[in-house]
């Protein structure tokens, strides 16, 4: 998480600097009007950057993903970019119009307008000839782009219409680099800020465009058909195993990939929980969260086609420390099964203790998870969170000891870690490293 508030708010602090530095605005008058024109134009600014460095994330760059730890916390910080363009884009919207309320309400005074001097150039002229139709695109695409990121954000909306709609942000993204070409301030093109933003608008674009001929991922998609089904009552986890029909390039223990079994539905993000064996098999073990994994055991069946495109994720236990300290919550466990099996065929000579957290014990599954467990000599705790409550860090080390110099390797839900993490930095525990797999993309 720390490279992703760093990258987050450097990247702030840059597009900021540079606005100050165009602006110069501790030269400018502190009148309110000209004040409000320059917080327009700041406000449209950070917005219209937010907006391409988050386009420029939806293209999944290695680069980036292997610096932020994995293209879940990519995904994460395009899920922040896109907060960031939602409160500034807000900010804009309501510099331009709340004035205008005034007035019309008769608390303000409208200005005298001076007169503009003639354009320097006959691109200044054309951008000057297309202001009204800028203006104009530029306000329909800020209310349908709040809409949109209101569906990303607000989990009540179903995956189906988050997946759906999210990509007409693509197109509302070309509206608003034209609105911004039109209508970023002149002198903005002779300085650094607007070749940064520019650079961003242009990748934004390709990004959009890529998404909207659907090319995002298509390198590492192949296609499967499923080979058996086993549902999981007690814990509501379904057991899927597919049968590639294309080439995988393999994968390691820990990573994702995207799933689809059905194309109104879209890809889901599903953890591998089967370590690569060159067969050309994958399991995957899906839990019932959301409205369509709750119904997916009733109509996924033998012989279904599916799309999956991967691998993806960086949780790939690589640690120089001696010792792991394992923690799957829930559905969370998945990644240390594949691991398991990995350390069955090859051990790394650690010194591992898994714990699994349930709050719906099933006992087949739970079978499954100790024969991994014994096969790859690794000690399996199994907290039912009914009668043993939440795992607590005085409960690890009471059953394992010391923890200094151990790595801790959590995927389960946002809170439990942040508890875990809370109770480490209170006690001064000197881990090795603590990695999370941030548990929803969305």
């Amino acid at each position: 998480m720390t490279r992703i508030k760093t990258v987050f708010w450097l990247s702030l602090i840059l597009v900021v600097g540079l606005w100050v530095s165009a602006e110069q605005i501790f030269a400018a008058t502190y009148d309110f009007f000209p004040f409000r024109k320059s917080m327009i134009y700041f406000t449209g600014v950070v917005a219209v950057f937010a907006m391409g460095f988050g386009m420029l994330l939806a293209l999944r760059p290695a680069f980036l993903s292997r610096y932020l730890g994995g293209l879940d916390k990519s995904y994460r910080l395009h899920k922040w970019l896109g907060i960031c363009a939602l409160v500034f884009s807000i900010a804009h919207y309501l510099w331009i119009k709340v004035p205008h309320w005034l007035i019309d309400a008769g608390v303000m005074v409208k200005p005298d307008k001076p007169p503009k001097p003639e354009a320097s150039s006959e691109i200044e002229q054309l951008f000057r000839d297309w202001h009204g139709l800028a203006e104009t695109l530029g306000e329909w695409g800020f209310y349908l782009v709040v809409i949109l990121i209101l569906i990303a954000l607000i989990k009540w909306f179903p995956y189906r219409v988050f997946f759906n709609t999210h990509r007409l942000l693509a197109v509302l993204f070309l509206v608003l680099v034209f609105h911004s070409v039109v209508l970023m301030k002149f002198d903005y093109w002779q300085t650094p800020l607007a070749w940064v933003v520019s650079v961003l608008m242009t990748i934004g674009a390709v990004a959009a465009l890529f998404s909207l001929v659907r090319k995002i991922g298509n390198r590492r998609t192949v296609v499967g058909v499923v080979e058996s089904v086993d549902y999981h009552h007690d814990n509501k986890v379904l057991a899927v195993e597919v049968l590639l029909k294309d080439r995988w390039p393999g994968h390691q223990a820990g990573q994702f990939a995207f799933v689809q079994f059905d194309d109104k539905e879209g890809h889901h993000p599903f953890t591998i929980s089967s370590s690569w064996q060159e067969d050309g098999k994958l399991h995957f073990n899906i839990k019932g969260l959301g409205d369509y994994t709750r119904v997916l055991p009733e109509r996924l069946r033998k012989g279904d086609l599916a799309t999956i495109e991967g691998p993806y994720g960086q949780f790939t236990f690589k640690s120089q420390a001696k010792r792991q300290i394992w923690i799957g919550a829930g559905i969370g466990i998945t990644p240390f099964m594949a691991r398991m099996a990995d350390l069955e065929q090859l051990s790394d000579g650690k010194d591992i203790d898994l714990f699994y957290c349930t709050r719906m014990p099933d006992k087949d599954f739970i079978d499954k998870i100790h024969v991994l467990a014994d096969k790859a000599n690794i000690n399996l705790y199994v907290v039912d969170e009914n009668t043993d409550g939440l795992l607590s860090l005085e409960d690890i080390q009471q059953q394992v000891g010391n923890l200094s110099d151990s790595d801790f390797w959590f995927c389960g839900p946002g809170p439990f870690a942040k508890s875990l993490q809370k109770s480490l930095n209170r006690n001064k525990v000197k881990l090795h490293g603590f990695h999370q797999e941030l548990f929803q993309l969305r």
